[in-house]
């Protein structure tokens, strides 16, 4: 999302260290140049005065101008600014003293709501608890179904009744969450294509019925400058506890995240990366901070690793290696663990150094896509037993996948280096080098 702004800053900050010494004129220009990009990022324009107020009070001081790295000290400055900007510190989902506790998540229409509900239950129940779900958007056409079958994708209960208002749902809900033991509730409620009385109304009176700990409003991150308004219009009305931004994998200039905490006050908890149910992450302002610009994410990366990756199974692939039985099964399903992790274009962006924008290397997305659908192409014999691969297997296989025997060819290329790196690696650990890293026999 942030792939404009990124570049922008990088290209200002390259200018900046190529100085060995700065001038209060040269951090002045900078500076001007770090308000267009800002702007040109839908970032609200008195949030960008007061940032830019903070970061020319220390840039312009000792701190800077009489420091060794100038260039690189004015990066550190606008770094910790732009991290206190997106909230400082990560702001985790509250719980009551007393459970079961309510989440109210609130939004327009469109917003991605009710899918969002359910990514926040799967979260959920991947870290231990038992949340659940409630369609109290008894307007929307299939809401509740949708809401009902994202449920049971993930194993999560999903409470729903159409002749129910929202407000006797809500009710409902608790009672039943505290006969089971289930939390939280998570109750995806009403939206409408804009702000109006009754939809305010009828959500002031759910909050003030059930009480939740959390009022998180799902706010489309692609909504540009709007964004911030229906941000302040929601908050004025429901006291808002904190925002869930959607759709930040899209191509938007994301001034609506840098703008509602410094407007609101209130944190931003989640961030909604894709359309997987996989594809929601809590939010971290230091991290992204970092990845704006373009000092990498490798945090973020690890984890997102750690989750794709079943730790069972990579160690019975290393001895596979150490065998010499690894082969192209292993390989598509290494591909899929790596596709679970998010779009390359997106992983390539977590490593520091990298550009995340324009300026990042040429890479096919599609890439993994077309080497998945050759592997799906082959028989399992032939998954097992590369060498069987003859010119005319190839080229069914090709027809099958929709590619090209070049194609074919490169990907089998790429498999027997894999392979040959996999080995010296293990090679290398028996030796001691990297011992602990791959179990062997």
């Amino acid at each position: 999302m942030f792939h404009r702004l990124s570049d922008r800053l990088q290209a200002i900050f390259k200018k900046l260290r190529g100085h060995g010494k700065l001038t209060e004129e040269q951090i002045t220009t900078a500076l001007r140049e770090i308000r267009l990009a800002l702007l040109e990022a839908d970032v609200h324009y008195g949030v960008v005065k007061d940032f830019l107020d903070r970061v020319r009070e220390r840039a312009v001081g000792r701190e800077v101008l009489q420091s060794l790295t100038p260039g690189q000290q004015v990066v550190k400055v606008v770094f910790e600014e732009l991290t206190l900007l997106l909230g400082g510190e990560e702001s985790t989902l509250a719980f009551a003293g007393h459970p079961p506790s309510v989440v109210m998540l609130v939004g327009l229409q469109g917003s991605g709501k009710t899918t969002t509900a359910a990514k926040l239950a799967a979260l959920l129940t991947r870290q231990g608890r038992r949340p659940l779900l409630v369609a109290a958007d008894t307007r929307r056409p299939a809401a509740a179904e949708q809401l009902r079958v994202l449920g049971a994708k993930i194993g999560v209960e999903v409470v729903t009744d159409p002749r129910s208002s929202a407000l006797a749902l809500c009710h409902k809900a608790v009672e039943y969450a505290q006969t089971r033991g289930l939390e939280p509730i998570l109750v995806d409620t009403g939206g409408r294509l804009h702000i109006d009385d009754e939809l305010m109304a009828e959500l002031r009176a759910v909050k003030e019925a059930v009480h939740p700990v959390e009022t998180l409003l799902v706010l489309d991150a692609m909504t540009g400058q709007d964004a911030l308004s229906v941000a302040t219009g929601f908050h004025s009305t429901l006291d808002l506890s904190g925002f869930i931004l959607t759709k930040l994998e899209g191509d938007a200039r994301g001034g609506a995240a840098i703008s509602v905490r410094a407007v609101t006050g209130r944190p931003i908890k989640f961030i909604g990366l894709g359309e997987r149910l996989e594809a929601l992450e809590p939010f971290h302002p230091e991290r992204m901070a970092s990845r704006i610009l373009g000092m990498g994410d490798v945090l973020t990366l690890v984890e997102r690793a750690e989750a794709a990756v079943d730790r069972v199974r990579a160690e019975e692939m290393a001895r596979k290696i150490h065998r010499d039985a690894y082969t192209l099964e292993d390989f598509r399903e290494q591909l899929t663990q790596v596709q679970r992790m998010g779009s390359i274009e997106e992983l390539i962006g977590m490593f520091p150094g990298l550009p995340v924008g324009g300026g990042s290397p040429r890479v096919d997305g599609k890439a993994f896509t077309r080497m998945e659908a050759i592997l799906n192409s082959m028989t399992r014999e032939e998954r097992r037993n590369p060498g069987i691969l003859t010119g005319s297997r190839r080229q069914r296989i090709a027809k099958g996948s929709g590619t090209s025997v070049a194609e074919v060819n490169q990907l089998l290329r790429q498999f027997q280096q894999t392979q040959r790196l996999m080995r010296q690696v293990v090679l290398a650990g028996e030796k001691g080098r990297m011992r602990g890293i791959f179990p062997v026999e």
